[in-house]
């Protein structure tokens, strides 16, 4: 699991997982190890109905801005509905996020034993389609995420399973995003430097400029798929539970240049939790010669943690 020779984040086809799984598993694990990103084609969400959640997404953030409000939720975290532009601020820095998103969480049956630590979802009365559409989206994020997992788990040498019963009704979220225009004199950026919190995140929209991410060498590298692949990155729940052996990569998404100032930015990353009752144990397989994380911590425990740190939730 050293480090390849790459200098550039590697394009992945997940096509290629079906014929050849341990090649895969070694192509997409390698570029977690080294980048804690991948790039990922072909990763099999219909490309329909991605462009209607695009067209949906446009649609309600070009609301009134009061009509978004009302879906709002006080002192939820942000877990679901409307998170207004300018709330959420990076782990330690100055000035808030240049955004403002809408979640999306899992439903859940009215008996299920989650129900008491995974809010219900809100749905806006407008556009029409809404709720069918990301519905079905969640669901196709979640296959794919799953199949992701699979790869990671032959990379770490586990079971190809061993992430399923962790994730089964797992605390995922679906953001949709939205970075107005930027003025010249704006503060702060579309997104300052962080972490993701979850195990995975897989993001849709990246081919619009502006992410990038810190590299082992200090440097900044762009982060740009080719048209319809998606960019998958390691969270920190992962990089936790492997130690970092595959790294938690900070990131952000720079203010555009000059010619791109007056334009909207949208992209749909899908964090992909565990469930909150997943124990968060550094991997006998990962321990090395130390482990970073001695003291086990649930999901849900780490999630509520990071959330405060960030804003969403306060003390």
């Amino acid at each position: 699991m050293a480090d390849a020779p790459m200098t550039q984040v590697p394009l992945v086809s997940l096509a290629e997982q079906q014929d050849d799984p341990e090649r895969f598993a070694q192509a997409f694990g390698g570029s977690f190890a080294r980048f804690g990103f991948a790039m990922v084609a072909d990763h099999g969400i219909d490309a329909a109905l991605i462009e209607r959640a695009w067209t949906l997404t446009g649609q309600f953030f070009k609301l009134p801005e009061e009509e978004k409000r009302g879906y709002h939720q006080p002192g939820g975290g942000g877990a679901r509905g409307y998170t207004p532009f300018g709330i959420e601020i990076a782990k330690d820095a100055t000035e808030n996020d240049l955004k403002e998103f809408w979640h999306i969480g899992r439903e859940l049956p009215a008996d299920h034993r989650f129900r008491a630590v995974m809010a219900d979802n809100v749905w806006p009365s407008a556009p029409a389609g809404f709720k069918e559409t990301f519905v079905e989206l969640f669901a196709a994020f979640d296959a794919a995420g799953l199949k992701l997992l699979s790869a990671i788990a032959r990379y770490l040498k586990l079971a190809p399973d061993w992430f399923e019963p962790a994730v089964d009704s797992g605390n995922s979220i679906l953001r949709l995003l939205h970075y107005p225009p930027v003025s010249a004199d704006a503060p702060g950026v579309r997104a300052g430097a962080h972490e993701d919190i979850n195990l995975i995140t897989l993001l849709l929209g990246a081919e619009e400029a502006g992410l990038e991410l810190l590299d082992k060498d200090g440097r900044w590298l762009a982060v740009k798929p080719p048209k319809g692949a998606m960019v998958v990155n390691v969270g920190d729940m992962l990089q936790r539970l492997t130690n970092h052996v595959l790294p938690s990569t900070t990131h952000r998404v720079v203010n555009p240049a000059p010619e791109r100032r007056g334009k909207s930015r949208y992209s749909m990353p899908f964090f992909l939790h565990p469930a909150p009752d997943f124990l968060i144990e550094t991997l006998p397989g990962c321990v090395g010669e130390g482990n970073r994380y001695p003291q086990p911590i649930t999901a849900h425990d780490y999630l509520h943690q990071r959330l405060v740190e960030i804003g969403l939730i306060k003390k």
